[in-house]
């Protein structure tokens, strides 16, 4: 079965933050006007509590500078395996074989075992 690969990413400014004791999204602010940027606070506090999907290269840069660390400590990408099966799976439950309204799992009864067995 074939496999396939899925890259992701985790962006980690609001630990790299922490780890600076910057507790508050509008701590950014002033560093980054300091090095040219001038994003409003709504706009930093997007950066900062959400998955960006995009990011300029002078605003990523001008954070890696204020904030004294690496591209690596901000975006970590990371590799998820699957197989092509799973991840090509069908949308539809007829495309498997279930019918709706069949159950799929049947309930079973345990029976304790007998203690002279």
């Amino acid at each position: 079965m074939s496999e396939q690969r899925r890259i992701g990413y985790r962006w980690n400014l609001r630990q790299v933050m922490g780890s600076r004791n910057l507790w508050k999204t509008t701590d950014l602010v002033p560093l980054l006007r300091a090095r040219g940027i001038s994003l409003s606070e709504a706009q930093i506090y997007r950066l900062v509590t959400s998955t960006p999907e995009r990011i300029p290269a002078p605003v990523f840069a001008a954070l890696c500078d204020a904030l004294e660390c690496t591209p690596n400590d901000l975006f970590e990408p990371y590799v998820e395996m699957r197989s092509a099966a799973t991840a090509n799976a069908p949308a539809r439950s007829e495309d498997l074989g279930v019918t709706p309204g069949d159950p799929i799992a049947r309930r079973i009864h345990l029976v304790p075992k007998k203690e002279n067995e």
